[in-house]
């Protein structure tokens, strides 16, 4: 899977993810942070999962609209268990995440919110 993982995430969890054949991105790596919603558009574009720690990704879209291809939300979980924690949602929700879903992983509790549905073209 095409993962980007936000700034705030631990850089070394790309390795966690890469050596299990995802296609990982670090937005660390980039020369300066472009805010939410320019991060949120190139993870879609790219069609990449958005990892992040910051729950203003799903404020963006939510309730604003943004397109995004999946976005898990890592909450309480120490810099090197989140690339472990990663592979763990991917493998429960993978299917989910590349339809839009959005899922954020507590210590002991995993919620899914499902893509939304797409009116038919009739």
């Amino acid at each position: 899977m095409k993962i980007l993982l936000d700034t705030c995430v631990w850089g070394g969890a790309r390795k966690d993810l890469e050596v299990s054949g995802h296609d990982v991105v670090w937005a660390g790596d980039w020369l300066e942070d472009p805010g939410d919603e320019e991060i949120l558009a190139r993870a879609h574009k790219e069609g990449r999962i958005l990892v992040t720690l910051d729950k203003d990704f799903g404020e963006v879209a939510i309730v604003h609209g943004a397109p995004h291809s999946g976005i898990i939300r890592l909450v309480n979980f120490g810099a090197r268990q989140q690339g472990v924690v990663c592979l763990r949602v991917i493998d429960i929700y993978g299917n989910e995440l590349q339809a839009g879903a959005i899922v954020t992983a507590e210590p002991g509790r995993l919620r899914i919110r499902p893509p939304e549905e797409k009116p038919e073209e009739g």
